[in-house]
């Protein structure tokens, strides 16, 4: 049998510079953790700075907090430029913010509040970094997913799924939207020749902050929650391998090896079909680059 990945398997960093979005709790803030724990100068892009600055000091080593608020495109350009402005290498970004089940809702830039937040805010924001990625061997793209996103449909003409779209629709169709977006993202890569690789990572079931807009199914899962569920840190443990293994080829998947993709060590994982489509990433791609006003040029 495979030794299970941990943390112990991360590698030793000389200062790499790694974005993480979201880092102010849950899966960002264990990843954060890890990252800096290992020697990387790791940037928190919150939308919260307060909350960014507390969740720093949990983070060893070098740190900073930068505001990003990935429902609003100006604040992402703002983010984006603060970053760029700081530093000359960015060897990762992570993908991780995102909302779950929160009621619907329109931004500033008139987006469906979960699809904006999950997928067009990360789209906008990897697209305004790349030249940075690019310049530096070796860097990567990770998209944090959901094993959601096997129920979802997506139709790239209409991101918002329409006025009988549930707050779970529109989450996991987020979700694929995340995949799609690697996959074409890794096929423009791969075309351009760059070491740049893009990859996704979902955490499984994991207890983290992300569900404050379902506390009702907490509460009636919290008698098996810990059959059903793991920590944040084991969350994190797809999303770390997907950073930094050696192993790692772009495009691929990573997830918790237990049943169903719930729960357990990272293992690489296959996406579903729907996630596959190379067509359908296409037209995605198109689309968010209308939307956002982003062009990656690759």
């Amino acid at each position: 049998m495979a030794e299970k990945w941990t943390t112990a398997a991360l590698p030793k960093m000389d200062g790499r510079t790694v974005v993480v979005t979201g880092a102010n709790s849950g899966i960002g803030l264990a990843a954060a953790r890890e990252l800096g724990r290992v020697g990387d100068h790791v940037v928190l892009a919150v939308r919260d700075l307060e909350k960014g600055g507390r969740a720093a000091a949990e983070v060893p080593g070098d740190r900073e907090v930068r505001r990003l608020d990935l429902a609003d495109l100006a604040s992402v350009r703002a983010g984006a430029a603060d970053v760029r402005a700081r530093f000359g290498r960015i060897d990762l970004v992570v993908d991780n913010a995102g909302v779950l089940m929160a009621p619907r809702a329109t931004t500033v830039d008139g987006f469906e509040g979960q699809m904006a937040v999950n997928h067009l805010g990360h789209f906008a924001l990897v697209g305004l970094l790349l030249d940075r990625l690019l310049s530096t061997p070796g860097s990567r793209v990770v998209a944090v997913g959901s094993i959601g996103h096997v129920i979802a449909r997506l139709d790239p003409d209409d991101l918002g799924g329409g006025p009988r779209s549930t707050r779970f629709g529109a989450y996991a169709r987020s979700k694929l939207a995340n995949l799609l977006f690697v996959a074409e993202l890794q096929r423009r890569l791969s075309a351009a020749g760059a070491s740049t690789i893009a990859v996704s990572a979902h955490p499984g079931s994991a207890r983290t902050e992300i569900g404050r807009h379902i506390r009702w199914v907490e509460r009636a899962l919290a008698p098996v929650a810990g059959l059903l569920q793991q920590s944040a840190g084991m969350g994190a443990l797809p999303v770390l391998r997907a950073a930094v293994d050696p192993a790692v080829t772009g495009g691929e998947a990573y997830g918790p090896a237990g049943r169903l993709q719930w729960r357990g060590h990272p293992v690489p994982v296959r996406s579903g079909r729907r996630a596959r489509d190379p067509e359908t990433a296409r037209r995605l791609w198109e689309t968010s680059e209308r939307l956002t006003g982003v062009s990656y040029g690759i």
